[in-house]
């Protein structure tokens, strides 16, 4: 009866309910393999309620590809495996394979995945997608020069499904967090760091362990992923009870891996601008927040603090010794340094020959190599995709920084391809159509085909190096020192590092979207992240407007996982010609005018106070991949059909609010001159009700009562409007 009704309900002959009055059954649990002519498919269990699936054409996948998950997983069944299999069948066969509560199923070839109920029957998640005439679910376009292939997997998806996650999405429009309707390109860019991994609100995950560029496409009725280039399409599925979105991370971040707790240093006020770029500037900083008793916990060096790019070393004329100065901002302040790094290499770089001749730079399939322009200069890539390169960059790094007490790694402009932006000649005037990105080779593969792995491995290059250098405390399962990086894959939150949202403009609207782009990241299993506090460019700090702005986006970056100020500003300070881009105009805490002084210290004192919430949320999801930015639809769509509703068509008054773990609602101010807000605030689920939880204002203590209503509050420039749950001072005590 089961495979009965899983056939007609692939076939849509069956219009009956998502759930079957039918029991599971104990299904063979070692493993399916698919001998379909050129085609080879093999299923698998992989991870709690979890099962992979890979395929490949004329040759079994050799084990050995690119990949994102951990074999064997941190928790669940499965690994070590193989291409083991209980099974085997033919074209038009039939099988089935039962891990936890997650059942596929194979009917006439077509495989379909159903969740087991508490009840025993089955729910129907998603299958593969078949019609009357339609192309074949799995179906694949070669070239015979050349053993890989593209890919588009079609799957079934209902109209109403929503769907979250898919990785940051690129600046400045996009404020969905529903992405049904959507077509999401996978080429990672400035501020765009697609990830192909999605949750539905049908309750699973569905992740495409492929790092080739290419398209996730959710249309009405199906749910494509479309890899340009591929050698083994590999995909991973797991499902959790309806809204129980915490589960289903617990078990994604099982297979790619937990996020280590960051240094405590981190988790405080992060200062930077484009540009500190000279020795006596950063020490004449750290006195003045000295002077000012100003807590600060990072200090930034942006780029172009060496002579030509790829030498990974200060320019000696304007910092002398590094060593000193590093010394000194930590006497003043206590504050680590952070240094920024290209990945781009020029040829008057002290190191472009050994690079050349060690086969360590990136080329391209047409032969120059040249991948990129920036600052007048042809630049290549360091092709951190080879070990030997990784190695290489580390050793320059440490001789010319972590030995000189400058600890923290800023991984800037490696997104892969070229130096990351949408258009090739970055950083020149461009006065018609710009050329096609670059055709890059890597020791690895092509930028099509595994171009999205490019930026993972330049984050474990640095990630290696900490590792080798500074082995944390066993037991804090810890970071000592962090990178931070522009771009990543998935599994990246396995590193000592943080993602960053690329170059955003400095504007109220902007300001909003932002989160919408956070709590996409953190659905995608990154919660290890931050902005630029401001917006990077636009922002004039002599005007009224800019002003209010930094104060506004400083107050929500008081309650985001990292609270990092940066940015390029515009004032009438004229720059030093002296050096590439050294912008003059201030971007510190006094610089926006003496009344918002006051407030912005009273904020960063704020961070301060909650840095045992924030690190006690880091010691969560180490544990268990629970997120800490978390769009409202997490905790609340069991409890309250108008978010459920209003995340579905991405209204504002939901989308563009948050919660800071599991106690702190926050709904940032993005209208300019507003002194009040309206908040949604979600209707509680029972169980918190019974725990005597009820919003109340972070600011005034006003009780609220147990939610499912929009309020009016008062929100000055120095109010964000917070709302929190159970006893404040146990918030601040990091008693989550």
């Amino acid at each position: 009866m089961l495979r009965l009704l899983l056939v007609l309900a692939s076939l849509g002959l069956w219009k009956g309910c998502d759930v079957f009055a039918v029991r599971a059954q104990n299904f063979n649990t070692t493993g399916i393999r698919i001998q379909n002519g050129f085609e080879r498919v093999y299923i698998q269990p992989f991870g709690t309620n979890g099962i992979r699936v890979r395929a490949s054409l004329l040759r079994d996948p050799t084990g050995t590809e690119l990949s994102a998950l951990l074999d064997p997983p941190l928790e669940g069944p499965g690994g070590d495996q193989g291409l083991s299999y209980g099974q085997s069948i033919g074209y038009l066969g039939n099988a089935a394979l039962q891990n936890g509560n997650l059942v596929v199923n194979v009917t006439n070839g077509v495989l379909s995945f159903s969740r087991v109920e508490s009840n025993g029957s089955l729910s129907l998640l998603t299958s593969e997608y078949t019609d009357d005439k339609a192309l074949p679910a799995r179906y694949y376009r070669q070239e015979f020069r050349s053993p890989s292939f593209a890919a588009e997997y079609s799957f079934t998806s209902d109209p109403d499904d929503q769907i979250y996650g898919t990785g940051q999405q690129a600046c400045c429009t996009d404020n969905t967090v529903n992405k049904k309707g959507q077509v999401v390109d996978l080429i990672n860019f400035n501020s765009q760091v697609p990830i192909p991994v999605f949750m539905s609100s049908k309750g699973f995950l569905q992740f495409f362990n492929v790092p080739s560029q290419g398209r996730l496409e959710f249309s009405a009725y199906r749910t494509r992923f479309v890899a340009s280039e591929a050698t083994v399409v590999d995909y991973w599925i797991t499902t959790a009870s309806l809204g129980d979105y915490d589960s289903l991370q617990e078990q994604y971040t099982a297979v790619t891996g937990r996020q280590p707790v960051p240094p405590e240093f981190t988790l405080g006020y992060q200062q930077s601008k484009l540009r500190y770029y000279n020795e006596t500037q950063v020490i004449d900083l750290a006195q003045r927040f000295h002077d000012e008793q100003v807590n600060v916990s990072l200090i930034v060096v942006d780029f172009f603090n060496w002579q030509y790019q790829g030498d990974w070393s200060f320019n000696t004329e304007f910092w002398p010794d590094p060593a000193a100065m590093a010394a000194q901002v930590k006497a003043l302040t206590g504050a680590e340094m952070m240094v920024s790094l290209w990945p781009s290499v020029e040829d008057l770089s002290v190191n472009y020959l050994a690079l050349q001749e060690g086969g360590l730079l990136a080329t391209t399939r047409d032969g120059p190599g040249i991948q990129d322009s920036f600052a007048g200069v042809y630049t290549r890539l360091v092709d951190s995709t080879n070990p030997a390169a990784r190695e290489f960059l580390w050793k320059r790094l440490n001789d010319s920084y972590f030995s000189k007490g400058i600890h923290n790694f800023w991984i800037d402009q490696a997104d892969g391809g070229t130096l990351g932006e949408p258009f090739e000649n970055n950083g020149q005037n461009i006065n018609s159509l710009p050329y096609a990105r670059a055709f890059t080779q890597y020791f690895i593969g092509t930028q099509e085909g595994a171009g999205k792995m490019y930026p993972w491995l330049h984050q474990q290059a640095i990630d290696e190096g900490f590792r080798n250098l500074s082995e944390p405390d066993p037991a804090s399962n810890g970071c000592n020192y962090m990178s931070l990086t522009r771009s990543t894959f998935a599994g990246g939150q396995r590193f000592c590092s943080y993602l960053w949202s690329g170059d955003t403009s400095s504007r109220f609207d902007v300001l909003l979207q932002q989160v919408t782009a956070a709590v996409s990241v953190a659905a995608s299993g990154l919660s290890s992240w931050t902005l630029d506090i401001g917006g990077f460019t636009g922002l004039n700090i002599d005007t009224a407007y800019g002003q209010q702005l930094f104060v506004r986006w400083l107050a929500m970056g008081t309650f985001l996982p990292y609270m990092r100020v940066h940015g390029d500003r515009v004032c009438n300070i004229p720059a030093d010609s002296r050096q590439y881009l050294a912008n003059n105009c201030p971007n510190e805490p006094w610089s926006y005018g003496a009344e918002n002084f006051e407030i912005i210290k009273q904020y960063i004192a704020l961070r301060y106070q909650l840095v045992p919430y924030v690190k006690k949320l880091f010691q969560m999801l180490h544990e268990t991949g629970r997120s800490i930015m978390r769009p409202l639809y997490y905790d609340f769509s069991l409890s309250d059909e108008t978010v459920v509703n209003a995340t579905a068509t991405n209204n504002p008054l939901v989308v563009h609010q948050f919660m800071l773990g599991p106690r702190i609602l926050v709904s940032p101010v993005g209208v300019e001159n507003a002194t009040t807000k309206d908040v949604y605030l979600p209707r509680l689920p029972e169980a918190w009700i019974a725990q005597n939880f009820s919003w109340t204002h972070w600011w005034n203590d006003t009780n609220y009562g147990q939610g499912g209503e929009t309020v009016n509050v008062y929100a000055p420039i120095d109010q964000i409007p917070v709302f929190y749950l159970g006893e404040k001072a146990d918030i601040l005590a990091g008693n989550v």
